[in-house]
């Protein structure tokens, strides 16, 4: 019998041996296949950089976002004094172009209302005759005027603030 038992015994070691070499086996490829699709999406993320210059390119991406955000707070900077003198920009323009004189054909005469976020500004008016042109400046103030203003003007300085249809 110990002949048998010690056939037996290395039978089975063999046998213990070869399942664990298998195992090893797809152990091996399974890893292999893991490893292989884990750089795939690397260098997808990576935009195809080699995992070697995963440092350098970690470091410069540090680098470019901090140069973004210093951009962008400069840019908000800038958007916040830009908003603050914006009320006092030409910000609404209103145009009504109308016939001064009955001998003259067209509507050849105008006024344009040029006026800041606050409704002040100036209404500027020309009127066309066939031998001369005259041409009146009044400022606005709030959306009026100290001068005495014309239908036209009124009308153009309403439709500058969104009051009137432009038609």
């Amino acid at each position: 019998m110990p002949l048998i038992e010690g056939f037996l015994t290395t039978e089975v070691l063999s046998l213990a041996a070869l399942a664990l070499a298998s195992a090893a086996v797809v152990v091996t490829v399974v890893h292999w296949v893991w490893t292989a699709r884990s750089l795939r999406r690397l260098r997808a993320v990576l935009g195809g950089v080699p995992p070697e210059n995963l440092e350098e390119m970690l470091l410069a991406t540090g680098v470019r976002l901090e140069e973004l955000e210093r951009r962008l707070a400069e840019g908000r900077r800038r958007i916040e004094a830009l908003e603050r003198q914006a009320p006092g920009h030409i910000q609404h323009v209103g145009v009504v172009r109308f016939q001064a004189f009955p001998e003259v054909g067209s509507d050849l005469s105008f006024a344009v209302a040029l006026l800041d976020g606050n409704g002040n500004g100036v209404v500027l008016s020309s009127l066309y005759g066939r031998t001369e042109s005259r041409i009146f400046a009044k400022p606005v103030h709030q959306g009026t005027s100290t001068y005495p203003l014309t239908e036209e003007e009124r009308l153009a300085i309403a439709r500058a603030l969104g009051r009137e249809g432009s038609g």
